[in-house]
Parts: C-alpha cells; sequence; structure tokens
C-alpha cells in the first residue's frame, strides 16, 4: 500500500499521545500497563523507581507504589516476567518464547547437567510454599560460568531459568528481594497462543503503544509510513491518525521511558539527544547521574538533574539543561512538574539550582 506520509510534528505527537502522555491523562493504573504493554523493573531509584516512575507520569498525583504492589500480588491483574510487569491478560502472548526457552546451548547444557538441581527447586517450593533465593540450597553440579556478577551464583541462575521457562513466578517482593513459587500458583491457567500469531499480536501491541516505530522493532505491523525529514522506513498504528486535536502537557521521564528509551528514534522524531549516565564517571558526565528527560507538548525540551534526598526530605536540583530556550512560560511548567513530583514523593522541599531555571 501507498505509505502515509508524515511530517515530523505529526509523528511526534502520534509518539506522545500512544505514550498517554498527552494531556488526557488516564485513571487507571491497569489500563496504563495495558496499553504501555509493560513497566520495565529498575534497581536505581534516584527519584523513584522505574515503574513507579513510569506510571505516575501517566497518572499523576492519584498514583500510589502500593496500586503496583495491590495488582501483581493480591489482585494478580498484573505479573512480573524478565524483569518486565505486563497484564496478566497478556500470559498467553508469552507461553510460546518461556516453552521454547532457552534457545542457545550454552543454558541448555548448564540446565541439563543440572537436572537434579532443576527438580530440587521445583520440589521445594512446592513443599515449603514461596521463598527467597537465599532459602534455597545451591545443589548445582556444574557451576554457573561468567566474567561478570552472575558467576557462580548458581541458585540465582537456576530461578531465573526456570521463571524465563515459565515453570516457577515472582510471586512477590519483600523490599527488593523477590519470592519465588511455582508458576501454577501464581499465573491463572491460560493457554498459549500459537507462537506465529503471538509475535504478531504482541508487535500489534507494541505498534499501538509507540504510535510509530521502525519495522526493526515492530515488524509488519500497522501501515508502511514515511517521516519527513527521516530516512528509511517506518510502521504506524493506523488507528492514531484518526484526525483528534493534539493537547500536550509538561512531563518529567524516567530515562527508561520508552518515548525515550530508544535513542536513535528519539533523536530522529524529537531532534533529542540523550545518555544514561549513570555508569559514565561523573567528571564526564554532561547532564547528571539519573537526568530525566522534559517532555513539553510534543517536544523533548531538556533534561533534570535531580536526586531524592529521603534523610533530608528533600528534592534537590543540581541542574536544568535546556535543550530550547526557557521562556517564562516553559520555567513556570517544568518548575510545577518538579513541585508535583516533590509532593509525590512526600518530599517537604525542592532546592533548585542558582540562576535563571
Amino acid at each position: 500500500m501507498t505509505p502515509h506520509r508524515l511530517d515530523r510534528v505529526v509523528a511526534r505527537r502520534v509518539a506522545v499521545r500512544a505514550q498517554l502522555l498527552d494531556a488526557h491523562r488516564p485513571t487507571d493504573l491497569r489500563a496504563v500497563v495495558d496499553r504501555l504493554t509493560f513497566l520495565q523493573i529498575d534497581p536505581t531509584a534516584a527519584v523513584a523507581p522505574n515503574a513507579d516512575l513510569v506510571a505516575w507520569t501517566r497518572l499523576g498525583a492519584g498514583y500510589r507504589p502500593d496500586d503496583l504492589v495491590r495488582a501483581l500480588e493480591r489482585e494478580r491483574s498484573l505479573f512480573e516476567h524478565r524483569a518486565m510487569i505486563r497484564p496478566m491478560a497478556d500470559l498467553g502472548l508469552h507461553r510460546p518464547e518461556m516453552s521454547a526457552w532457552p534457545t542457545d546451548a550454552r543454558r541448555r547444557d548448564w540446565l541439563a547437567a543440572n537436572a537434579g538441581f532443576h527438580r530440587y527447586v521445583l520440589d521445594a517450593l512446592r513443599d515449603a510454599g514461596p521463598r527467597l533465593s537465599r532459602d534455597i540450597e545451591d545443589r548445582s553440579v556444574v557451576p554457573w560460568p561468567s566474567t561478570g556478577w552472575t558467576n557462580n551464583r548458581n541458585v540465582t541462575q537456576m530461578l531465573e531459568f526456570l521463571a524465563a521457562r515459565g515453570e516457577i513466578a515472582v510471586a512477590g517482593r519483600v523490599g527488593r528481594q523477590r519470592v519465588w513459587d511455582l508458576a501454577e500458583r501464581v499465573y491463572p491457567a491460560t493457554a498459549a497462543v500459537p507462537a506465529d500469531e503471538a509475535r504478531r499480536l504482541r508487535a500489534e501491541r507494541l505498534l499501538r503503544s509507540l504510535g510509530v516505530a521502525r519495522p526493526t522493532v515492530v515488524g509488519d505491523a500497522g501501515e508502511p509510513a514515511e517521516i519527513e525529514g527521516t530516512t528509511g522506513r517506518w510502521r504506524v498504528d493506523p488507528a492514531a491518525l484518526d484526525g483528534t486535536p493534539f493537547a500536550g502537557r509538561t512531563a518529567l521521564l524516567s530515562p527508561f521511558d520508552r518515548l525515550v528509551h530508544d535513542r536513535v528514534r528519539a533523536r530522529e522524531l524529537f531532534d533529542f539527544d540523550y545518555r544514561l549516565e549513570m555508569y559514565v564517571p561523573k567528571a564526564r558526565r554532561r547532564w547528571g547521574y539519573f537526568a530525566l528527560p522534559v517532555l513539553h507538548h510534543d517536544r523533548l525540551v531538556g533534561k533534570v538533574d535531580a536526586t531524592v534526598d529521603r534523610r533530608a526530605s528533600v528534592l534537590r536540583v543540581d541542574a536544568i539543561h535546556p535543550d530550547v530556550p526557557l521562556t517564562p512560560e516553559l520555567t513556570a511548567a517544568v518548575h510545577g512538574e518538579l513541585a508535583a513530583l516533590a509532593s509525590w514523593s512526600g518530599l517537604r522541599d525542592i532546592r533548585l539550582p542558582a540562576g535563571p531555571a
């Protein structure tokens, strides 16, 4: 079919609205996760845990982290799998991938060599119920070899592998530690969607959450598009081109937010240059340890270097790095979002940098 021809303003607005970052805020956490298809889990909490920060950016002051805990642990409307929180309604779309895992010889061989350890973990959970990793004995025959942090972390690796296979699941958390149980006691009885259909549906859902994306990300989902000022092929969700007027707002984004997660796409659509710098030596950082991208209507306009100081009950803003001139309107909007973030975080004060920002 003839590709849709989009200018970059339209493409940006499609992307912003698809990620629920326009002025029409959602009100339900489960609907947010269903639309985004997942919330990424990351242990970094310089401002807030990523899943909570992404949810707050969409839902605003009405969102509380306990809402996510309740959906995961009591309602079971969401599930945690491989560092992602997903709608339980999508479980059948992930069953084929679980059944086929692992696809590489190294992991298959390690599991085969530790078949007895595999059986022991399942038996221990079946008999004793949900357990932390520290409660499970290391009965590996062959240790897990790695040049990284997972070297010889045999219990952790076995639990990760069995979760990837859908044999066990995260039943909850104690602090940051995962509580493991048999998958049959966490997941509802759900038939696997045939693998080809599951891939197609997942790609379609992913494109709906992004609005526009490269075929390398979403395959043949949606319809072809060309975007002004870019080269190569795009795919667009046709439902996003319904002519609905766009109304934007200002938002502070997590560095892991899917509006900016694809750094190449962020440059192509938004002229936005960004790098997560928490692994960069302090002297070489341009924007800060966990700088928050700033969305203003349909533009990414800068980064805010902020951290939460729980002991002092302060949101510390070390710098605001603008990518566009800081007009009084934009400055007020950014300061308003910082105040909202501090309030949501339960902090008493904000400390802004000296200067015009």
